[in-house]
């Protein structure tokens, strides 16, 4: 970096110290909990680069990396596409802010980075990776929950240096280990990512002793003596059993697939045609890729989540705090809109709708629950009896906590709303209560400044319930505590409710538990949600269903082991041969069998001997489908077991019976539509 360089970011890294230290400030005053953060100022290309290392500057060499920085580069040189920020899950986090930028998309991003980093730190999923030390699996003695230290940065700088060096051996090739982090990475999704992280070392893999139960069912492969000694060793021969019975291995699917390959996987010998130990090198890279699945797992299963977490409370604090000046709200509005505008299926735009549904959900109970214990209201005769204008009166905020600094003469140091110390200082002139007046609130009193359902856009949501659910709230309320008048009952509504029941959800989900939990009729009715399918009746995609449990399974298809196939080890030693024997656990979205294909050869190259793969395909009869598109109607599939098998020369595909494949098949779902084209 030139001395002009460096004078540059630090004038831009000093222009933004405030803007930092007060936006986690007032996060912490919002409830979060995040990691601390480090902010990095870069450049135009050192951004580009840094978001194709996916958020750190050290990772292994490999082409990957620059095909994602050639790709982000024209993305913005061509597409009009712009970086606002990168950060990542680490103990200090990351962040990298792009010097070019405007100070509102740069104060946008320290906001939404500050939530990304409390995220990091609560969710279960994310300690995982950090040995099972996950925050919330216990909390600590002044009651805040610990936070892992997943170490990611020092982690990956290892990686790199490690793989360097075995490219730069001079007695391995560059090419093969290039070529051996492909095989890998073509499985890298294949992990139980429902599991902790847990190494798999050298004393794992199989040693002549493992192996003899194998070699036990020789004799009935008919094999030359000559085929024998070259794939097994003298020892190993000579140690062989009398028992017959056939071997099978693991005793139960394995789901990490990269673990087992890892265990009990060879390389294969093009010039001896047959299976050898891999070398030290070649199990260390793929439990280091391994390692490096597991750490990026809980991001990928929780997109929809983390991004809408984020810009839930980016929004509370540039819009709702005026974090955002008044000559900066207009470019920050255009900020969120490009970033919650743009098409296909968006987690920032469907995580900020179901958080803030959630919200207002769980406000809403508070409410109906309290009104439902007011003399004469019951669920039966709730939207005739209440009259909801005054409802929304009587949850109105007091304007002590609404209107500081105006009320700050008037406010209570000893209102537990009140930061006594803050305010004491504001009043002697110390805080500039004019640009930060959430300073003088505790958390308790920034939940009622910012409770949702007195929100314009949601004042109706309290008078919406449905009669189905006033009836469930009715039947579960367990306190039976009465009240004279709606004025009573709403005296003491508890507006931190939202948030609380928000932050305990943030802790224990991921995206597809969430889905399942927040996904209702009335938030797919609310924002026009529907599914969509390809027809053979018309040979085009119509409109099918508008029912929440259908958008539902779509969505959580989607995100079910991150939206990749389902692939599980059955048997490392198929038919006794030593062949690897893989499932597809079916949900009703068949395999691309050319990918599947392409695949199995990859796998080949880490079990070293034949791989197979069992499957359901869907297949339609030419003449059903005319009729049906003569009748308007659609033709239904039948479903076949089918088995692809690669020997290392050529992948072959034969149809077995059901039987073998009927354990495999998910028949609640039925849907044709490919992946990328299940939700606009």
């Amino acid at each position: 970096m030139s001395t002009d360089d460096h004078i540059r970011k630090r004038r831009v890294a000093a222009e933004l110290e405030t803007s930092v230290d007060e936006a986690a400030n007032l996060a912490k005053k919002l409830g979060l909990t995040p990691y601390p953060v480090n902010y990095w100022i870069v450049d135009y290309d050192e951004m580009n680069e840094l978001i194709a290392y996916g958020g750190f500057q050290q990772r292994y060499p490999h082409w990957r990396w620059g095909m994602a920085y050639d790709r982000q580069q024209k993305q913005g040189q061509f597409l009009g596409g712009k970086a606002f920020e990168i950060v990542n899950n680490d103990n200090p986090a990351h962040a990298f802010l792009q010097e070019s930028n405007e100070l509102a998309d740069q104060k946008a991003v320290i906001t939404h980075v500050e939530a990304h980093a409390d995220f990091f730190a609560n969710n279960d999923w994310f300690g995982l990776f950090a040995g099972g030390a996950a925050p919330g699996a216990a909390d600590s003695e002044d009651g805040q929950r610990r936070l892992s230290n997943p170490e990611a940065a020092a982690m990956l700088g290892r990686h790199a240096e490690t793989i360097e060096e075995y490219m730069q051996d001079p007695e391995i090739d560059r090419a093969e280990v290039e070529k051996w982090i492909d095989h890998v990475l073509c499985l890298e999704d294949n992990i139980d990512q429902h599991q902790p992280y847990a190494p798999v070392d050298g004393e794992d893999r199989p040693d002549e002793a493992d192996l003899e139960e194998i070699a036990d069912q020789l004799g009935d492969l008919e094999l030359s003596e000559e085929v024998r000694r070259q794939v097994f060793t003298e020892e190993w021969l000579d140690a062989q059993s009398e028992d017959d019975e056939p071997i099978t291995f693991p005793e139960e699917p394995q789901k990490d697939v990269l673990a087992f390959l890892q265990t009990h996987g060879m390389q294969y010998d093009a010039d001896g045609e047959k299976a050898v130990e891999m070398a030290d090198w070649q199990s260390d890279v793929l439990e280091m890729l391994r390692r490096e699945a597991y750490y990026f797992a809980p991001q990928k299963m929780t997109k929809v989540m983390n991004e809408g977490w984020a810009s839930y409370w980016e929004s509370v604090m540039m819009a709702g705090e005026q974090f955002a000046s008044a000559d900066e709200f207009v470019l920050y509005a255009d900020h969120m809109s490009k970033v919650l505008g743009s098409g296909g299926l968006n987690p920032y735009k469907l995580g900020l709708e179901l958080w803030t549904y959630l919200e207002n959900s769980e406000n809403r109970r508070e409410v109906v629950e309290r009104l439902l214990r007011v003399e004469d209201v019951t669920w039966r005769n709730f939207h005739d009896v209440i009259d909801f204008e005054r409802v929304q009166d009587l949850i109105a905020p007091d304007s002590a906590v609404t209107d500081v600094p105006a009320s700050l003469d008037d406010l209570d140091p000893d209102d537990p709303r009140v930061d006594a110390d803050a305010l004491a200082r504001a009043r002697d002139g110390e805080i500039d209560v004019e640009t930060y007046p959430w300073k003088v609130l505790t958390e308790a009193g920034m939940a009622e400044r910012h409770y949702s359902l007195v929100k314009p856009q949601y004042r109706g949501f309290v008078s919406r319930i449905s009669q189905s659910e006033l009836e469930r709230i009715s039947r579960y309320m367990f306190d039976d505590a009465r009240y004279e008048s709606v004025a009573d009952a709403l005296a003491d509504v508890d507006y931190s409710r939202g948030w609380d029941r928000m932050r305990e959800v943030r802790e224990s989900h991921n995206d597809v538990t969430f889905l399942d939990e927040f996904l209702t009729q009335e938030f797919v009715d609310e924002h026009d949600y529907f599914t969509y399918e390809y027809t053979h009746s018309s040979g085009n995609f119509r409109a099918t269903s508008t029912a929440a449990e259908d958008v539902k399974k779509k969505l959580m298809l989607q995100f079910t082991n991150f939206g990749k196939p389902t692939i599980t080890v059955a048997d490392g030693n198929y038919r006794n041969r030593n062949e690897l024997l893989l499932t597809h656990q079916y949900n009703g979205v068949v395999l691309d069998l050319e990918q599947a294909t392409e695949t199995l050869q990859r796998v080949f190259e880490l079990w070293g001997r034949p791989v197979n793969l069992l499957t359901i395909d869907k297949e339609f009869d030419e003449h059903d489908v005319e009729v049906a598109r003569r009748r308007d109607q659609e033709p239904e599939p039948e479903a076949v077991g089918k088995r692809l098998r690669y020997d290392g020369e050529e992948v072959t595909i034969q149809e077995v019976d059901w039987s073998e494949v009927e354990h495999l098949d998910a028949d609640d779902i039925d849907y044709d539509t490919k992946p990328e084209e299940w939700l606009s």
